[in-house]
């Protein structure tokens, strides 16, 4: 369980950490902007737990009204050690999004994560964020 615990802690720190500085310049035609990589655990305890069906009315429900222009969804597994040094495998889904601008979009994020793992009782929901150069 003290694995359990520092894997969460771990990955609420990815999510609290500040965004790189934007670039100097984009190449014409691209924009700077800011990208959101969430991953979505698919276990409950030691067994799956989130269907196809589950997760696609997730994003129907959840990721969709907050991100309205646009998302993509990959699927994805992950594996870390848990308890006595155990492998814990798991299917999950990854959620790419291109950022609206605007400040209201962390708020967006953070309730979209909270949503995750009170519907499907989950530890944490890593994100990973990154500025980048983006064209449309």
């Amino acid at each position: 369980m003290k694995a359990l615990g520092a894997l969460a802690l771990s990955f609420a720190l990815v999510g609290c950490a500040t965004a790189p500085p934007p670039p100097a310049a984009c190449p014409a035609g691209q924009e700077y902007r800011h990208t959101a990589q969430l991953f979505f655990g698919r276990n409950v305890g030691d067994k799956p737990g989130v269907s196809e069906a589950d997760f696609r009315r997730f994003v129907d429900e959840e990721l969709t009204p907050r991100f309205p222009d646009g998302l993509t969804v990959l699927d994805g597994g992950r594996q870390w050690r848990g308890d006595e040094n155990r492998l814990i495998r798991e299917a999950s889904k990854v959620v790419l999004i291109v950022l609206p601008k605007g400040r209201e979009v962390p708020g967006r994020i953070d309730a979209a994560r909270s949503a995750y793992k009170i519907r499907f009782h989950q530890d944490a929901v890593l994100l990973i964020s990154q500025a980048a150069c983006v064209s449309f």
